[in-house]
């Protein structure tokens, strides 16, 4: 099924706003010992969230709005679902809500924070070779 010009369109600002969260990560951990490493932990979420959406673009399925990495996860065919351990994807969507703001949760390693980090990357690898090229640009 060929993919149509609107489709290329929605796929490539996905794409872009998943790639601006990963670099927002990935500059903020050079910051080492003065890390905020929930802000790192949230963009790593939201790079992860705007990925697995663009490929949902791609498949035509339909979306709400939602943090939920699972939710979208389970809304893609099992056969190009990106390797992420259901650990994983509660993880990430606890950083989408409850490490941006006050309250009772665990303060975030720096090492957390790189493995966030890592997650987000090995998401989008998974995703760009799925992706058709012309929405990647």
């Amino acid at each position: 099924m060929p993919v149509t010009a609107e489709t290329i369109h929605v796929l490539r600002q996905w794409v872009q706003k998943a790639e601006n969260d990963l670099k927002i990560a990935a500059h903020t951990l050079t910051l080492g010992k003065e890390c905020p490493t929930d802000t790192v932990c949230f963009h790593a979420q939201q790079c992860v969230e705007k990925y697995l959406k663009a490929l949902l673009v791609f498949q035509g399925t339909d979306f709400s709005k939602t943090h939920h990495i699972s939710a979208l996860v389970h809304l893609l065919p099992a056969t190009i679902r990106p390797d992420l351990a259901p650990e994983e994807q509660e993880l990430l969507t606890d950083y989408a809500v409850s490490a941006r703001y006050p309250g009772d949760y665990e303060p975030i390693s720096l090492a957390e924070a790189r493995r966030a980090v890592r997650r987000a990357r090995r998401v989008r690898k998974h995703a760009r070779a799925l992706l058709p090229p012309a929405g990647l640009k």
